[in-house]
């Protein structure tokens, strides 16, 4: 396997921009890349964005970034109050909040929804991310959900077991509003993780999946 390396030698740290419609799907559908690429880059730098990050799920959204990232790599954290369900229906103020980030940031990568997902407000922020961040690497995470949108991702993030349990705990000591779902388990994020290790031969079993549309090595 070719690894894509972030950085040169004397090169900047790399800085890494997380999209999220809520206030869990960051956590979810990377928070095991950002864990492995933050011990492997210790100056990395994040800045965190959750679209929906309204009350109680807001609260949990910081918390979950300061767990996941900590103060010293936290280069931002943006929680936005859209409606979680309507955010194609407010789509001229969710593109407003894209051209302040891109005024604002020239991330490294960026890891944000995959264009197919079921749901539409992932789709509306995936889309956006294209549009307005034009010569830029974009990995497009997953999120299990009841609608079956799973595909077939193209790029595999190895995942030690220790990097996917704390994952896991982390999501289920943070996100106490989502415990009563049926598919917020950890057996459901431990079968992914699990599935994609499968797919990519990782060495540890475990891995996260992601689309990676265009790429330029």
């Amino acid at each position: 396997m070719i690894p894509l390396r972030l950085r040169e030698r004397d090169a900047a740290p790399p800085h890494v921009l997380c999209l999220g419609c809520h206030s869990d799907d960051i956590e979810i559908g990377c928070g095991g890349t950002i864990l492995r690429l933050l011990a492997e880059h210790p100056d990395c730098t994040i800045t965190w964005v959750v679209f929906s990050a309204i009350g109680r799920r807001g609260e949990e959204a910081e918390r979950a970034a300061l767990r996941f990232v900590g103060r010293a790599n936290l280069n931002a954290l943006i929680l936005k109050s859209f409606p979680d369900g309507f955010m194609p229906f407010v789509g001229a103020e969710v593109k407003e909040t894209f051209e302040e980030l891109k005024r604002q940031v020239a991330p490294d990568i960026i890891l944000t929804h995959q264009k197919n997902d079921a749901h539409q407000d992932h789709r509306l922020v995936a889309e956006l991310t294209w549009n307005t961040f034009r010569n830029h690497l974009i990995l497009e995470y997953e999120i299990p959900k009841y609608d079956g949108d799973m595909g077939r991702p193209n790029l595999f993030v190895p995942l030690a077991p220790q990097i996917c349990e704390t994952k896991v705990d982390l999501l289920n000591h943070v996100f106490q509003t989502q415990r009563e779902k049926p598919w917020f388990r950890t057996e459901t994020f431990m079968a992914l993780m699990r599935l994609r290790g499968m797919e990519c031969n990782a060495d540890s079993g475990y891995a996260e999946a992601f689309y990676a549309r265009k790429l330029v090595l």
